[in-house]
Protein backbone atom coordinates (compact mmCIF):
# COMPACT_ATOMS: atom_id res chain seq x y z
CA UNK A 1 0.00 0.00 0.00
CA UNK A 2 1.42 3.08 -1.20
CA UNK A 3 3.51 5.17 1.62
CA UNK A 4 1.89 8.63 0.31
CA UNK A 5 -1.31 7.74 1.55
CA UNK A 6 -2.69 8.60 5.27
CA UNK A 7 -3.05 6.46 7.87
CA UNK A 8 -7.01 7.39 7.55
CA UNK A 9 -6.89 6.65 3.62
CA UNK A 10 -5.48 3.27 4.05
CA UNK A 11 -7.66 2.53 6.99
CA UNK A 12 -11.14 3.40 4.57
CA UNK A 13 -9.10 0.87 1.73
CA UNK A 14 -8.98 -1.94 4.07
CA UNK A 15 -12.47 -1.31 5.60
CA UNK A 16 -13.43 -1.81 2.38
CA UNK A 17 -12.10 -4.95 1.39
CA UNK A 18 -13.11 -6.81 4.66
CA UNK A 19 -16.56 -4.59 3.79
CA UNK A 20 -16.44 -7.17 0.49
CA UNK A 21 -16.17 -10.08 2.26
CA UNK A 22 -19.20 -12.39 3.06
CA UNK A 23 -17.92 -13.88 6.23
CA UNK A 24 -16.89 -11.74 9.30
CA UNK A 25 -14.31 -9.70 9.21
CA UNK A 26 -12.18 -7.90 11.71
CA UNK A 27 -9.37 -4.97 11.58
CA UNK A 28 -7.28 -4.86 14.62
CA UNK A 29 -4.57 -2.80 15.30
CA UNK A 30 -1.16 -3.16 17.19
CA UNK A 31 -2.80 -3.31 20.69
CA UNK A 32 -5.51 -5.40 19.40
CA UNK A 33 -8.41 -3.18 19.67
CA UNK A 34 -10.86 -3.19 16.57
CA UNK A 35 -10.70 -0.29 13.89
CA UNK A 36 -13.48 -1.75 11.91
CA UNK A 37 -15.95 -4.54 11.91
CA UNK A 38 -17.98 -5.81 8.91
CA UNK A 39 -21.84 -6.06 8.79
CA UNK A 40 -21.25 -9.64 8.72
CA UNK A 41 -19.31 -9.24 11.88
CA UNK A 42 -21.67 -6.88 13.54
CA UNK A 43 -24.57 -8.92 13.58
CA UNK A 44 -22.77 -12.33 14.48
CA UNK A 45 -20.18 -10.63 17.05
CA UNK A 46 -22.16 -7.15 18.68
CA UNK A 47 -20.24 -7.13 21.65
CA UNK A 48 -17.18 -6.52 19.55
CA UNK A 49 -17.29 -2.89 18.93
CA UNK A 50 -14.97 -0.61 17.06
CA UNK A 51 -12.63 0.88 19.71
CA UNK A 52 -12.94 -2.32 21.94
CA UNK A 53 -10.28 -4.69 22.44
CA UNK A 54 -10.94 -8.17 20.86
CA UNK A 55 -9.38 -9.81 23.88
CA UNK A 56 -12.98 -8.59 26.01
CA UNK A 57 -15.39 -10.63 23.95
CA UNK A 58 -13.29 -13.60 22.21
CA UNK A 59 -11.30 -14.81 25.18
CA UNK A 60 -10.22 -17.90 23.43
CA UNK A 61 -6.39 -18.69 24.43
CA UNK A 62 -5.70 -20.32 20.64
CA UNK A 63 -7.36 -17.59 18.84
CA UNK A 64 -5.31 -14.67 21.04
CA UNK A 65 -2.25 -16.96 20.60
CA UNK A 66 -2.55 -16.92 17.10
CA UNK A 67 -2.78 -12.81 16.94
CA UNK A 68 0.42 -12.68 18.76
CA UNK A 69 2.12 -15.30 16.77
CA UNK A 70 0.90 -13.28 13.80
CA UNK A 71 1.76 -10.29 14.88
CA UNK A 72 5.31 -11.40 16.30
CA UNK A 73 6.41 -13.59 13.39
CA UNK A 74 4.24 -12.21 10.09
CA UNK A 75 2.95 -15.31 8.94
CA UNK A 76 -0.76 -16.21 8.75
CA UNK A 77 -2.35 -18.20 11.51
CA UNK A 78 -5.08 -20.23 11.53
CA UNK A 79 -7.03 -21.85 14.66
CA UNK A 80 -10.86 -23.27 15.08
CA UNK A 81 -12.73 -21.22 17.59
CA UNK A 82 -15.05 -22.63 19.69
CA UNK A 83 -18.19 -21.05 21.72
CA UNK A 84 -20.33 -22.30 24.42
CA UNK A 85 -22.04 -18.81 25.51
CA UNK A 86 -24.56 -18.09 24.99
CA UNK A 87 -25.04 -20.50 22.12
CA UNK A 88 -22.81 -23.17 20.89
CA UNK A 89 -20.73 -22.08 18.07
CA UNK A 90 -17.64 -23.03 15.82
CA UNK A 91 -15.20 -20.35 13.51
CA UNK A 92 -12.45 -21.58 11.50
CA UNK A 93 -10.24 -18.16 12.37
CA UNK A 94 -7.65 -16.52 9.93
CA UNK A 95 -5.25 -14.02 11.40
CA UNK A 96 -3.30 -12.53 8.79
CA UNK A 97 -0.94 -9.15 9.23
CA UNK A 98 -0.64 -6.66 6.44
CA UNK A 99 2.51 -5.34 5.52
CA UNK A 100 3.23 -1.87 4.96
CA UNK A 101 0.00 -0.95 7.02
CA UNK A 102 1.25 0.16 10.49
CA UNK A 103 0.62 -3.10 12.30
CA UNK A 104 -3.21 -3.72 10.99
CA UNK A 105 -4.29 -7.11 11.78
CA UNK A 106 -7.24 -8.81 9.42
CA UNK A 107 -9.23 -11.65 11.31
CA UNK A 108 -11.77 -12.99 8.96
CA UNK A 109 -14.10 -15.60 10.76
CA UNK A 110 -15.32 -19.00 8.97
CA UNK A 111 -18.68 -20.64 10.67
CA UNK A 112 -18.85 -23.87 11.37
CA UNK A 113 -21.12 -24.26 12.72
CA UNK A 114 -23.81 -26.28 10.76
CA UNK A 115 -20.86 -28.23 9.33
CA UNK A 116 -20.09 -29.02 12.92
CA UNK A 117 -23.90 -29.93 13.63
CA UNK A 118 -24.69 -32.09 10.59
CA UNK A 119 -21.59 -34.06 11.81
CA UNK A 120 -23.02 -34.45 14.77
CA UNK A 121 -26.21 -35.66 13.72
CA UNK A 122 -24.67 -37.64 11.14
CA UNK A 123 -22.70 -39.68 14.03
CA UNK A 124 -25.85 -39.62 16.05
CA UNK A 125 -27.77 -40.92 13.62
CA UNK A 126 -25.57 -44.14 12.22
CA UNK A 127 -25.15 -45.09 15.98
CA UNK A 128 -28.58 -45.17 16.88
CA UNK A 129 -29.61 -47.00 13.10
CA UNK A 130 -26.66 -49.61 14.05
CA UNK A 131 -27.71 -49.97 17.76
CA UNK A 132 -31.25 -50.76 16.59
CA UNK A 133 -30.54 -53.09 13.59
CA UNK A 134 -27.93 -54.64 15.69
CA UNK A 135 -30.61 -56.24 18.53
CA UNK A 136 -32.83 -58.00 16.49
CA UNK A 137 -29.68 -59.21 14.15
CA UNK A 138 -28.49 -60.97 16.92
CA UNK A 139 -31.54 -62.61 18.12
CA UNK A 140 -31.74 -64.01 14.15
CA UNK A 141 -28.28 -65.08 14.37
CA UNK A 142 -28.86 -66.73 18.10
CA UNK A 143 -32.04 -68.29 16.67
CA UNK A 144 -30.02 -70.00 13.73
CA UNK A 145 -27.09 -70.75 15.34
CA UNK A 146 -29.55 -72.99 17.92
CA UNK A 147 -31.76 -74.15 14.79
CA UNK A 148 -28.41 -75.64 12.92
CA UNK A 149 -27.37 -77.43 16.98
CA UNK A 150 -29.44 -78.19 19.69
CA UNK A 151 -32.99 -78.28 18.21
CA UNK A 152 -32.37 -79.36 14.81
CA UNK A 153 -34.83 -82.14 15.67
CA UNK A 154 -37.22 -80.71 17.78
CA UNK A 155 -40.06 -79.26 15.73
CA UNK A 156 -41.78 -77.34 18.18
CA UNK A 157 -38.97 -75.37 19.59
CA UNK A 158 -38.15 -74.82 15.66
CA UNK A 159 -41.64 -73.55 14.86
CA UNK A 160 -41.48 -71.42 17.92
CA UNK A 161 -38.12 -70.05 16.99
CA UNK A 162 -38.88 -69.22 13.49
CA UNK A 163 -41.92 -67.85 14.52
CA UNK A 164 -39.48 -64.91 16.09
CA UNK A 165 -37.42 -64.68 13.62
CA UNK A 166 -39.73 -63.94 11.25
CA UNK A 167 -41.01 -61.15 14.02
CA UNK A 168 -37.24 -59.93 14.19
CA UNK A 169 -36.75 -60.05 10.37
CA UNK A 170 -40.72 -57.79 10.32
CA UNK A 171 -38.87 -55.56 12.53
CA UNK A 172 -35.77 -54.90 10.68
CA UNK A 173 -37.52 -54.36 7.32
CA UNK A 174 -39.96 -52.07 8.69
CA UNK A 175 -36.19 -50.29 10.38
CA UNK A 176 -34.83 -49.90 6.56
CA UNK A 177 -38.04 -49.03 5.43
CA UNK A 178 -38.26 -45.68 7.39
CA UNK A 179 -34.53 -44.98 7.38
CA UNK A 180 -34.76 -44.86 3.55
CA UNK A 181 -38.13 -43.34 3.56
CA UNK A 182 -36.27 -40.62 5.69
CA UNK A 183 -33.23 -40.24 3.45
CA UNK A 184 -35.35 -39.95 0.81
CA UNK A 185 -37.74 -36.73 2.48
CA UNK A 186 -34.16 -35.28 3.24
CA UNK A 187 -32.83 -35.05 -0.50
CA UNK A 188 -35.66 -33.19 -1.52
CA UNK A 189 -36.17 -31.24 1.28
CA UNK A 190 -35.28 -27.80 -0.17
CA UNK A 191 -37.91 -28.71 -3.22
CA UNK A 192 -41.14 -27.77 -1.98
CA UNK A 193 -44.40 -30.25 -3.73
CA UNK A 194 -46.72 -28.81 -5.96
CA UNK A 195 -49.21 -31.23 -7.10
CA UNK A 196 -52.87 -31.22 -5.34
CA UNK A 197 -53.49 -33.37 -2.67
CA UNK A 198 -57.95 -33.62 -1.40
CA UNK A 199 -57.51 -34.16 2.22
CA UNK A 200 -60.93 -35.45 3.29
CA UNK A 201 -60.63 -38.23 0.59
CA UNK A 202 -56.93 -39.29 1.54
CA UNK A 203 -57.80 -39.33 5.65
CA UNK A 204 -60.83 -41.41 4.75
CA UNK A 205 -58.75 -43.68 2.50
CA UNK A 206 -56.10 -43.82 5.58
CA UNK A 207 -59.11 -44.23 8.19
CA UNK A 208 -60.37 -47.37 6.44
CA UNK A 209 -57.62 -49.12 5.61
CA UNK A 210 -56.88 -48.56 10.01
CA UNK A 211 -61.07 -50.16 10.55
CA UNK A 212 -59.80 -53.80 11.20
CA UNK A 213 -56.48 -52.96 13.43
CA UNK A 214 -58.92 -50.13 15.09
CA UNK A 215 -61.62 -52.47 15.99
CA UNK A 216 -58.97 -55.31 17.58
CA UNK A 217 -57.55 -52.57 19.52
CA UNK A 218 -61.44 -51.92 20.59
CA UNK A 219 -60.58 -48.25 19.59
CA UNK A 220 -62.70 -46.01 17.33
CA UNK A 221 -61.47 -43.99 15.06
CA UNK A 222 -64.12 -41.07 14.47
CA UNK A 223 -63.41 -38.94 11.26
CA UNK A 224 -64.93 -34.91 11.07
CA UNK A 225 -64.43 -33.77 7.57
CA UNK A 226 -67.39 -32.04 6.46
CA UNK A 227 -66.02 -30.94 3.00
CA UNK A 228 -63.40 -31.32 0.58
CA UNK A 229 -60.49 -29.99 0.80
CA UNK A 230 -57.52 -29.54 -1.30
CA UNK A 231 -53.57 -28.24 -0.53
CA UNK A 232 -50.77 -28.34 -2.39
CA UNK A 233 -48.31 -31.32 -1.33
CA UNK A 234 -46.90 -34.77 -2.39
CA UNK A 235 -49.77 -37.30 -2.16
CA UNK A 236 -48.00 -40.31 -1.00
CA UNK A 237 -45.69 -37.97 1.68
CA UNK A 238 -49.02 -36.57 2.97
CA UNK A 239 -50.85 -40.15 3.05
CA UNK A 240 -47.15 -41.21 4.97
CA UNK A 241 -48.03 -38.14 7.46
CA UNK A 242 -51.86 -39.04 8.53
CA UNK A 243 -50.93 -42.58 8.31
CA UNK A 244 -47.65 -42.37 10.53
CA UNK A 245 -49.88 -40.09 12.94
CA UNK A 246 -53.08 -41.95 13.11
CA UNK A 247 -50.80 -45.43 13.41
CA UNK A 248 -48.91 -43.99 16.54
CA UNK A 249 -52.08 -42.73 18.53
CA UNK A 250 -53.12 -46.27 18.02
CA UNK A 251 -49.85 -47.88 19.20
CA UNK A 252 -49.53 -45.39 22.31
CA UNK A 253 -52.94 -43.96 22.99
CA UNK A 254 -55.32 -46.69 22.82
CA UNK A 255 -56.39 -46.94 26.31
CA UNK A 256 -58.63 -43.87 25.47
CA UNK A 257 -61.06 -45.72 23.18
CA UNK A 258 -61.52 -43.11 20.48
CA UNK A 259 -59.40 -41.13 18.04
CA UNK A 260 -60.46 -38.04 16.58
CA UNK A 261 -59.29 -37.10 12.86
CA UNK A 262 -60.34 -33.48 12.24
CA UNK A 263 -60.02 -31.59 8.95
CA UNK A 264 -60.30 -27.52 9.69
CA UNK A 265 -59.66 -24.19 8.70
CA UNK A 266 -55.81 -23.60 9.47
CA UNK A 267 -54.23 -20.51 11.79
CA UNK A 268 -51.80 -18.49 12.05
CA UNK A 269 -51.31 -17.93 8.13
CA UNK A 270 -52.16 -21.25 6.95
CA UNK A 271 -54.88 -22.53 5.16
CA UNK A 272 -56.06 -25.89 6.60
CA UNK A 273 -55.64 -27.54 9.49
CA UNK A 274 -55.76 -31.40 10.42
CA UNK A 275 -55.57 -33.00 13.61
CA UNK A 276 -54.92 -36.32 15.59
CA UNK A 277 -55.87 -36.19 19.05
CA UNK A 278 -55.64 -39.34 21.20
CA UNK A 279 -56.96 -39.71 24.83
CA UNK A 280 -54.39 -42.40 25.62
CA UNK A 281 -51.60 -41.79 29.09
CA UNK A 282 -49.97 -39.23 27.24
CA UNK A 283 -46.30 -37.41 27.88
CA UNK A 284 -44.67 -35.21 29.90
CA UNK A 285 -44.70 -31.66 28.82
CA UNK A 286 -41.06 -31.50 29.00
CA UNK A 287 -40.86 -35.00 26.67
CA UNK A 288 -42.87 -33.25 24.31
CA UNK A 289 -40.38 -31.33 22.03
CA UNK A 290 -37.98 -34.55 22.02
CA UNK A 291 -40.84 -36.24 20.25
CA UNK A 292 -39.41 -35.95 16.85
CA UNK A 293 -36.03 -36.74 17.06
CA UNK A 294 -34.77 -39.36 15.61
CA UNK A 295 -35.01 -42.69 17.78
CA UNK A 296 -36.63 -40.91 20.28
CA UNK A 297 -38.69 -43.34 22.25
CA UNK A 298 -40.35 -42.25 26.01
CA UNK A 299 -40.57 -45.58 26.73
CA UNK A 300 -37.85 -47.55 24.50
CA UNK A 301 -39.37 -51.38 25.87
CA UNK A 302 -42.52 -50.60 25.39
CA UNK A 303 -42.11 -49.04 21.91
CA UNK A 304 -40.04 -51.98 20.45
CA UNK A 305 -42.90 -54.33 21.81
CA UNK A 306 -45.24 -52.68 20.25
CA UNK A 307 -43.33 -52.63 16.90
CA UNK A 308 -42.00 -48.68 16.56
CA UNK A 309 -38.95 -47.62 15.06
CA UNK A 310 -38.76 -44.68 17.05
CA UNK A 311 -38.69 -42.65 13.32
CA UNK A 312 -41.86 -41.79 12.68
CA UNK A 313 -42.90 -38.69 13.82
CA UNK A 314 -38.83 -37.53 12.44
CA UNK A 315 -40.55 -38.65 9.04
CA UNK A 316 -43.61 -36.68 9.93
CA UNK A 317 -41.33 -33.68 10.88
CA UNK A 318 -39.37 -33.48 7.66
CA UNK A 319 -42.29 -34.38 5.31
CA UNK A 320 -44.61 -31.43 7.20
CA UNK A 321 -41.39 -28.87 6.78
CA UNK A 322 -40.42 -29.95 2.89
CA UNK A 323 -44.19 -28.79 2.48
CA UNK A 324 -43.64 -25.29 4.11
CA UNK A 325 -46.05 -26.61 6.61
CA UNK A 326 -46.56 -26.43 10.99
CA UNK A 327 -46.53 -29.65 12.87
CA UNK A 328 -47.35 -29.41 16.66
CA UNK A 329 -47.54 -31.46 19.30
CA UNK A 330 -49.44 -31.01 22.71
CA UNK A 331 -49.45 -33.66 25.52
CA UNK A 332 -49.35 -34.15 29.36
CA UNK A 333 -49.73 -36.71 31.23
CA UNK A 334 -53.17 -38.47 31.66
CA UNK A 335 -54.91 -36.23 28.60
CA UNK A 336 -53.23 -37.76 25.99
CA UNK A 337 -52.06 -36.53 22.87
CA UNK A 338 -53.26 -34.08 20.03
CA UNK A 339 -50.88 -33.67 17.01
CA UNK A 340 -51.62 -31.17 14.22
CA UNK A 341 -50.73 -30.42 10.89
CA UNK A 342 -50.78 -26.93 9.39
CA UNK A 343 -50.70 -27.11 5.53
CA UNK A 344 -51.87 -23.95 2.57
CA UNK A 345 -53.48 -24.38 -0.45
Amino acid sequence: MPNTLSPEQRLAILAGFADALPDPSLLLDRRSVVLHRNAAAAREFAELEVGSLVTASLRNPALLGAIDTARRTGAPQTVELHQTVPNETWHRVHVAPLPESDGVIVVTLQSLTEQKRLDQLRSDFIGNASHELRTPLASLMGFIDTLLGPAAGDETSRDRFLRIMQQQATRMAALIDDLLSLSRIEMHQHLRPTGKVELRRLLTEIRDGFETRAKEAGVTIELDAPEPVTVTGDEKELYEVFENLIDNALKYGSDGGRLEVALGPGRIGYDQSVTVTDYGPGVAVDQVPRLTERFYRVDAESSRKKKGTGLGLAIVKHIVNRHRGLLTIRSKPGEGMRVEVLLNH
